[in-house]
């Protein structure tokens, strides 16, 4: 098995571990920091919104076209009297981008700028984007925004519970704001294929959320019962029996997007790969984060407020005191500590261990002894 395989299932069966949910606080703080900046960026800065939310006309010259990027942005800016962006695509080509023009001169602008390049009118493609279009568009994608959020809020109350829900919401939240304060920095183009990518990488992130969830869930059942492990006991356990598997899956996620961000739209000059291949590469780092760092803390925090739950962290509390006093580890220690303990009610074994786990014999009890 791999070094890896080998981490992975040492994580799964609790033998070794980080205790996320001990340090959450330095997790929300970096997380605060992170999504101030983004809102900074964004409040500063704003959206650069393509034509398809403003309206306005892109120009694609023939190929081999000799003028350079500066050149055309310069004729262009002449002739529209806007900003325009000018990309030279990998053919040779130049797109001509010129947002918030009346699309009845167009065709003025068009002959304008196969006068000043050298080239005829007709070999110039000219796309025309109506404002109104753009404004349906931008509805449409808040509204699909809206609509997934309350669909995921729904379903993980019902399929967990509440609190679950509340935190995926707040994890969902963090990672679009990252999303969309980077797109402000880096000043990328807003467009049609931005919004489909921030759709995908919400969907990647709720994923990834619920499949801690759904391991946290299954390891909390009669978890009063017991008075080895808190809530945030096996809340760490759950993120980090899942963490070499969300690793993976984020790194190989990660990869093609990348090869899309910066071969397909840095080297080549694909301007739409640009557009959503930024949105899925940041959304999947920050989706992965928030699953981790972000979503599973925060459910641990706002169980432990529950009565029952404050009730046993103080009784684990007491009978670890207890223990420590006696000269006992949790995990080595005496049965007799636990003598009052229901054999099907203590969940996995949480952090690092001092034995094997094939000598850990019985349910629920960490030596070999039998009652």
């Amino acid at each position: 098995m791999s070094k890896l395989g080998t981490l992975g299932a040492r994580l799964h069966r609790g033998e070794i571990g980080y205790d996320f949910v001990k340090n959450r606080k330095i997790w929300y703080g970096l997380s605060i920091l992170i999504t101030i900046l983004a809102i900074a960026g964004l409040a500063v800065r704003g959206l650069n919104m393509g034509i398809e939310f403003q309206g306005g006309a892109v120009f694609n010259t023939p190929k081999n076209t000799s003028a350079s990027v500066s050149q055309a942005e310069e004729y262009a800016e002449a002739a529209s009297g806007h900003d325009a962006i000018v990309q030279k695509l990998g053919d040779g080509s130049l797109r001509i981008q010129v947002a918030g023009i009346d699309t009845g001169a167009a065709n003025e602008i068009k002959n304008t700028l196969a006068d000043d390049l050298k080239i005829d009118a007709e070999q110039i493609n000219a796309e025309l984007v109506g404002p109104s279009w753009g404004e349906q568009i931008a509805n449409k994608a808040w509204q699909g925004l809206g609509i997934f959020m309350v669909l995921v809020v729904i379903y993980l109350a019902i399929a967990f519970e509440w609190r679950m829900a509340l935190a995926a919401f707040v994890a969902l939240i963090h990672d679009i704001t990252i999303t969309v304060g980077i797109y402000a920095l880096v000043g990328f183009e807003v467009t049609p294929g931005t919004v489909i990518g921030l759709l995908t990488i919400l969907g990647y992130s709720l994923y990834d959320t619920v499949v801690v969830f759904d391991s946290l869930k299954e390891q909390t059942k009669d978890l009063t019962k017991q008075t080895r492990w808190t809530y945030s006991d096996v809340a760490n356990r759950s993120i980090n029996s899942t963490l070499v598997r969300s690793i993976n899956t984020t790194v190989v996620a990660l990869l093609p997007v990348a090869g899309l961000l910066f071969i397909g739209g840095g080297v080549l000059g694909a301007g739409m790969l640009n557009d959503i291949s930024l949105s899925l590469f940041v959304g999947l780092a920050a989706g992965a984060y928030s699953s981790i760092f972000i979503a599973t803390p925060l459910v641990a925090d706002l169980k432990e407020r529950e009565p029952a739950m404050k009730a046993l962290k103080k009784r684990v509390l007491a009978k670890r005191a207890q223990a420590a006093a006696k000269g006992e580890t949790e995990v080595q220690g005496d049965d007799e500590a636990y003598a009052d303990e229901p054999e099907d009610a203590a969940p996995a074994v949480v952090g690092p261990r001092n034995q094997p786990a094939s000598r850990t014999r019985g349910r629920g009890r960490p030596s070999g002894k039998r009652r």
